[in-house]
């Protein structure tokens, strides 16, 4: 949101507006291309007011980028009380919608933020667990035991799913249920090979 000249607002209520016009500009531009100068300009204050409220360049791309992340992890909590099924649905459904709605966001935060800023890759790192213990309670909710490749499984779904939701043609009718339908299958599939022998034996 744009602010004025002279428009009075508390300190959080500044630094919420300042990392909101961030968020909004990650919607068409990466995080290196995030100007200090055009957020300020946006809110109507200096640059040099800007760094009033965040102690650097660094300071307030990590404010933005923490964001981002608290809003993606909320997206993607399920209600606890659902069934097994419905929760995992409900996981996979809010994790579609966020990446459909926000592509850009996502795509500046995990394919640009990590590599371009190694002082958020902690904030990024952080998400991405958070989003990994979730796959895991759905699979303790599903009532599957643990297995020793269980954590290489989940991980390699995670990539699978942002790679599927990235690229997914969003425009076609019906191309969000669609996509919800195949990651959800791809997590079957997966956790299927939890349970499966060895495809080759021993000769």
């Amino acid at each position: 949101m744009s602010g004025k000249r002279g428009t009075r607002l508390t300190p959080d209520q500044r630094r919420e507006q300042l990392v909101g016009i961030g968020l909004q500009m990650l919607a068409d531009r990466s995080l290196d291309e995030l100007s200090t100068d055009e957020v300020a300009r946006r809110a109507g204050i200096s640059r040099g007011l800007l760094f009033h409220y965040f102690d650097s360049k660094r300071d307030f791309y990590r404010a933005v980028v923490r964001a981002a992340c608290e809003r993606f992890t909320a997206a993607t909590e399920p209600d606890g009380s659902l069934e097994p099924v419905a929760w995992m649905r409900a996981f996979i459904a809010g994790f579609v919608a966020y990446v459909l709605e926000h592509r850009q966001v996502y795509l500046a935060l995990v394919r640009g933020a990590a590599g371009s800023h190694p002082t958020v890759s902690d904030i990024v790192g952080a998400t991405r667990e958070t989003v990994a213990r979730r796959v895991h309670d759905g699979r303790r909710r599903l009532g599957m035991p643990d297995a020793p490749q269980a954590e290489l499984v989940t991980r390699a779904w995670m990539a699978f799913a942002e790679e599927a939701v990235t690229t997914w043609p969003a425009e076609q009718p019906g191309a969000r249920d669609e996509l919800c339908a195949f990651i959800e299958s791809s997590l079957v599939n997966l956790l299927g090979l939890l349970d499966r022998p060895r495809a080759l034996t021993p000769r």
